[in-house]
Protein backbone atom coordinates (compact mmCIF):
# COMPACT_ATOMS: atom_id res chain seq x y z
CA UNK A 1 0.00 0.00 0.00
CA UNK A 2 1.31 3.46 -0.90
CA UNK A 3 0.82 5.74 2.07
CA UNK A 4 -1.13 8.95 1.54
CA UNK A 5 -2.07 10.70 4.76
CA UNK A 6 -1.79 13.98 6.60
CA UNK A 7 -0.20 12.12 9.52
CA UNK A 8 3.48 11.14 9.20
CA UNK A 9 4.43 7.50 9.53
CA UNK A 10 6.88 6.46 12.22
CA UNK A 11 10.22 5.17 10.97
CA UNK A 12 10.81 3.03 14.07
CA UNK A 13 9.54 -0.56 14.21
CA UNK A 14 7.36 -0.06 11.15
CA UNK A 15 7.90 -3.00 8.76
CA UNK A 16 5.28 -1.67 6.35
CA UNK A 17 6.97 1.71 5.87
CA UNK A 18 9.41 0.90 3.07
CA UNK A 19 7.11 -1.51 1.19
CA UNK A 20 4.54 1.28 1.28
CA UNK A 21 6.99 3.90 -0.01
CA UNK A 22 8.66 1.67 -2.59
CA UNK A 23 6.16 -0.79 -4.08
CA UNK A 24 8.49 -1.32 -7.04
CA UNK A 25 11.27 -2.54 -4.74
CA UNK A 26 8.90 -4.52 -2.50
CA UNK A 27 6.27 -5.79 -4.98
CA UNK A 28 4.80 -8.32 -2.53
CA UNK A 29 4.53 -5.83 0.32
CA UNK A 30 6.93 -7.82 2.50
CA UNK A 31 10.61 -7.64 3.34
CA UNK A 32 10.54 -4.35 5.22
CA UNK A 33 12.80 -3.34 8.07
CA UNK A 34 12.55 -4.45 11.69
CA UNK A 35 10.04 -7.26 11.27
CA UNK A 36 9.32 -8.53 14.78
CA UNK A 37 8.30 -12.00 13.56
CA UNK A 38 11.75 -12.78 12.13
CA UNK A 39 13.33 -15.75 13.94
CA UNK A 40 16.67 -13.92 13.94
CA UNK A 41 16.46 -10.19 14.71
CA UNK A 42 17.96 -7.97 12.03
CA UNK A 43 18.78 -4.35 12.74
CA UNK A 44 18.04 -1.56 10.31
CA UNK A 45 21.62 -0.81 9.28
CA UNK A 46 22.55 -4.44 8.62
CA UNK A 47 19.49 -5.02 6.46
CA UNK A 48 20.11 -1.78 4.55
CA UNK A 49 23.67 -2.89 3.83
CA UNK A 50 22.32 -6.21 2.53
CA UNK A 51 19.85 -4.46 0.22
CA UNK A 52 22.57 -2.21 -1.19
CA UNK A 53 24.87 -5.17 -1.82
CA UNK A 54 22.33 -7.21 -3.81
CA UNK A 55 23.96 -8.06 -7.12
CA UNK A 56 21.01 -7.04 -9.29
CA UNK A 57 21.34 -3.49 -7.96
CA UNK A 58 17.67 -2.52 -7.90
CA UNK A 59 17.99 -0.97 -4.44
CA UNK A 60 21.25 0.94 -4.83
CA UNK A 61 20.32 2.14 -8.32
CA UNK A 62 16.94 3.49 -7.23
CA UNK A 63 16.89 7.28 -7.43
CA UNK A 64 15.87 7.88 -3.79
CA UNK A 65 16.13 4.65 -1.77
CA UNK A 66 19.80 5.15 -0.96
CA UNK A 67 19.32 8.73 0.26
CA UNK A 68 16.22 7.97 2.35
CA UNK A 69 17.85 4.95 3.97
CA UNK A 70 21.10 6.73 4.83
CA UNK A 71 19.15 9.72 6.13
CA UNK A 72 17.24 7.48 8.53
CA UNK A 73 20.46 5.84 9.70
CA UNK A 74 22.04 9.25 10.31
CA UNK A 75 19.00 10.50 12.23
CA UNK A 76 18.92 7.38 14.37
CA UNK A 77 22.53 7.87 15.32
CA UNK A 78 21.68 11.43 16.25
CA UNK A 79 18.74 10.25 18.35
CA UNK A 80 20.73 7.57 20.15
CA UNK A 81 24.17 9.13 20.55
CA UNK A 82 23.63 12.85 21.13
CA UNK A 83 23.82 13.80 24.79
CA UNK A 84 24.43 16.88 26.85
CA UNK A 85 27.35 17.52 29.17
CA UNK A 86 27.95 20.19 31.77
CA UNK A 87 30.44 20.81 34.54
CA UNK A 88 29.85 18.90 37.76
CA UNK A 89 29.54 22.06 39.82
CA UNK A 90 26.81 23.39 37.50
CA UNK A 91 24.81 20.17 37.26
CA UNK A 92 22.23 20.80 40.04
CA UNK A 93 21.42 24.28 38.73
CA UNK A 94 21.35 23.18 35.09
CA UNK A 95 19.11 20.21 35.86
CA UNK A 96 16.68 22.45 37.73
CA UNK A 97 16.57 24.99 34.90
CA UNK A 98 16.01 22.27 32.32
CA UNK A 99 13.02 20.96 34.24
CA UNK A 100 11.48 24.44 34.31
CA UNK A 101 11.81 25.27 30.61
CA UNK A 102 8.68 24.62 28.58
CA UNK A 103 8.97 22.79 25.24
CA UNK A 104 7.15 25.67 23.54
CA UNK A 105 9.89 28.04 24.65
CA UNK A 106 12.56 25.87 23.07
CA UNK A 107 10.55 25.58 19.85
CA UNK A 108 10.16 29.36 19.58
CA UNK A 109 13.81 29.91 20.44
CA UNK A 110 14.93 27.38 17.83
CA UNK A 111 12.88 29.16 15.17
CA UNK A 112 14.42 32.51 16.10
CA UNK A 113 17.95 31.11 16.09
CA UNK A 114 17.36 29.53 12.69
CA UNK A 115 16.09 32.83 11.29
CA UNK A 116 18.90 34.75 13.08
CA UNK A 117 16.43 36.86 15.05
CA UNK A 118 17.91 36.61 18.53
CA UNK A 119 17.72 40.26 19.56
CA UNK A 120 14.12 40.41 20.77
CA UNK A 121 13.87 37.43 23.09
CA UNK A 122 11.38 36.96 25.88
CA UNK A 123 12.58 36.48 29.45
CA UNK A 124 12.11 32.71 29.27
CA UNK A 125 13.98 32.54 25.95
CA UNK A 126 16.84 34.55 27.40
CA UNK A 127 17.06 32.11 30.31
CA UNK A 128 17.20 29.25 27.84
CA UNK A 129 20.01 30.96 25.92
CA UNK A 130 21.99 31.37 29.14
CA UNK A 131 21.44 27.70 29.86
CA UNK A 132 22.87 26.71 26.47
CA UNK A 133 26.12 28.46 27.36
CA UNK A 134 26.57 26.03 30.27
CA UNK A 135 25.77 22.91 28.28
CA UNK A 136 27.84 21.22 25.58
CA UNK A 137 26.33 18.90 22.99
CA UNK A 138 28.31 15.68 22.58
CA UNK A 139 28.05 14.09 19.12
CA UNK A 140 31.29 12.11 18.92
CA UNK A 141 29.51 8.96 17.71
CA UNK A 142 27.81 10.69 14.78
CA UNK A 143 29.89 10.39 11.57
CA UNK A 144 30.86 13.71 10.07
CA UNK A 145 30.14 15.79 13.16
CA UNK A 146 32.72 18.17 14.60
CA UNK A 147 32.89 16.09 17.77
CA UNK A 148 33.60 12.92 15.78
CA UNK A 149 36.56 14.65 14.12
CA UNK A 150 37.86 15.71 17.52
CA UNK A 151 37.53 12.11 18.70
CA UNK A 152 39.58 10.96 15.70
CA UNK A 153 42.30 13.47 16.52
CA UNK A 154 42.37 12.24 20.11
CA UNK A 155 42.74 8.67 18.86
CA UNK A 156 45.69 9.72 16.71
CA UNK A 157 47.32 11.49 19.65
CA UNK A 158 46.94 8.35 21.74
CA UNK A 159 48.78 6.45 19.00
CA UNK A 160 51.60 9.00 19.31
CA UNK A 161 51.84 8.33 23.03
CA UNK A 162 51.94 4.55 22.64
CA UNK A 163 53.76 3.96 19.34
CA UNK A 164 55.69 7.18 18.94
CA UNK A 165 55.60 9.71 16.12
CA UNK A 166 54.42 8.29 12.76
CA UNK A 167 57.15 7.72 10.21
CA UNK A 168 55.07 7.89 7.06
CA UNK A 169 52.10 9.99 5.94
CA UNK A 170 50.21 9.65 2.68
CA UNK A 171 46.84 10.35 1.08
CA UNK A 172 45.24 7.42 -0.70
CA UNK A 173 42.92 8.43 -3.53
CA UNK A 174 42.35 5.66 -6.10
CA UNK A 175 40.57 6.69 -9.28
CA UNK A 176 37.45 4.61 -9.74
CA UNK A 177 36.76 6.28 -13.08
CA UNK A 178 39.93 4.95 -14.67
CA UNK A 179 40.27 1.64 -12.86
CA UNK A 180 39.02 -1.53 -14.62
CA UNK A 181 38.32 -3.20 -11.26
CA UNK A 182 35.61 -0.66 -10.45
CA UNK A 183 33.85 -1.17 -13.76
CA UNK A 184 33.88 -4.90 -13.16
CA UNK A 185 32.31 -4.27 -9.73
CA UNK A 186 29.80 -2.01 -11.45
CA UNK A 187 28.67 -4.99 -13.51
CA UNK A 188 30.48 -4.58 -16.81
CA UNK A 189 31.26 -8.21 -17.62
CA UNK A 190 33.14 -7.23 -20.78
CA UNK A 191 36.11 -6.06 -18.70
CA UNK A 192 38.95 -8.56 -19.06
CA UNK A 193 41.39 -8.22 -16.17
CA UNK A 194 43.67 -10.89 -17.63
CA UNK A 195 44.95 -8.39 -20.20
CA UNK A 196 47.51 -5.72 -19.37
CA UNK A 197 45.33 -2.86 -20.65
CA UNK A 198 41.63 -3.80 -20.51
CA UNK A 199 39.33 -1.96 -22.88
CA UNK A 200 37.23 0.65 -21.08
CA UNK A 201 34.26 2.74 -22.21
CA UNK A 202 34.66 6.42 -22.99
CA UNK A 203 35.32 8.85 -20.14
CA UNK A 204 31.76 10.19 -19.99
CA UNK A 205 30.34 6.69 -19.55
CA UNK A 206 32.91 5.85 -16.88
CA UNK A 207 32.15 9.03 -14.93
CA UNK A 208 28.41 8.39 -15.09
CA UNK A 209 28.93 4.91 -13.70
CA UNK A 210 30.76 6.25 -10.65
CA UNK A 211 28.07 8.89 -10.09
CA UNK A 212 25.20 6.44 -10.51
CA UNK A 213 26.56 3.71 -8.24
CA UNK A 214 28.22 5.14 -5.11
CA UNK A 215 27.97 1.73 -3.42
CA UNK A 216 30.23 0.17 -6.04
CA UNK A 217 32.58 3.15 -5.72
CA UNK A 218 32.71 2.64 -1.95
CA UNK A 219 33.35 -1.08 -2.38
CA UNK A 220 36.12 -0.27 -4.83
CA UNK A 221 37.77 2.11 -2.36
CA UNK A 222 37.67 -0.50 0.42
CA UNK A 223 39.02 -3.16 -1.94
CA UNK A 224 41.82 -0.84 -3.07
CA UNK A 225 43.13 0.22 0.31
CA UNK A 226 43.00 -3.32 1.69
CA UNK A 227 44.86 -4.55 -1.38
CA UNK A 228 47.47 -1.82 -0.90
CA UNK A 229 48.06 -2.63 2.75
CA UNK A 230 47.99 -6.39 2.38
CA UNK A 231 50.23 -6.48 -0.71
CA UNK A 232 52.71 -3.61 -0.45
CA UNK A 233 52.73 -3.08 3.31
CA UNK A 234 52.14 -6.77 4.20
CA UNK A 235 49.43 -6.09 6.76
CA UNK A 236 47.28 -9.03 7.83
CA UNK A 237 43.75 -7.67 8.35
CA UNK A 238 42.50 -10.91 9.88
CA UNK A 239 45.23 -11.12 12.52
CA UNK A 240 45.53 -7.32 12.83
CA UNK A 241 49.31 -7.36 12.59
CA UNK A 242 52.15 -7.21 10.10
CA UNK A 243 52.91 -10.35 8.13
CA UNK A 244 56.12 -12.22 9.05
CA UNK A 245 57.82 -11.38 5.75
CA UNK A 246 57.14 -7.65 6.08
CA UNK A 247 56.37 -5.20 3.30
CA UNK A 248 58.13 -2.41 1.44
CA UNK A 249 58.35 -0.42 4.69
CA UNK A 250 59.37 -3.38 6.79
CA UNK A 251 57.15 -4.54 9.65
CA UNK A 252 54.33 -2.14 10.55
CA UNK A 253 53.48 -1.81 14.23
CA UNK A 254 50.30 0.18 13.64
CA UNK A 255 48.59 2.54 11.23
CA UNK A 256 45.68 4.94 11.41
CA UNK A 257 43.47 6.16 8.61
CA UNK A 258 40.21 7.98 8.09
CA UNK A 259 37.97 8.56 5.10
CA UNK A 260 36.08 11.71 4.19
Amino acid sequence: MIYNSSHPQTEYNNPALFPGMYPVLFPYGTGGFEVASRPTPLNFETQAEYFLDIESGQFRNHWSFLFVTLNIIQRRKAHLHVHLMTKAKDFPEVAKQFSQIKPETLDHLADKIQSEQTKNLSDSEQEAMKLFSKVKTITSHIPGSVASKIALRNDIRSYFMYFGCPQFFFTFNPSAVNNPAFHLMYGDTTIDLSTQEPDLPDFDTRARRVASDPVAASDFFEFSYKLLFSTLFAWDFEKQRSKPEGGILGHIRAFYGTSE
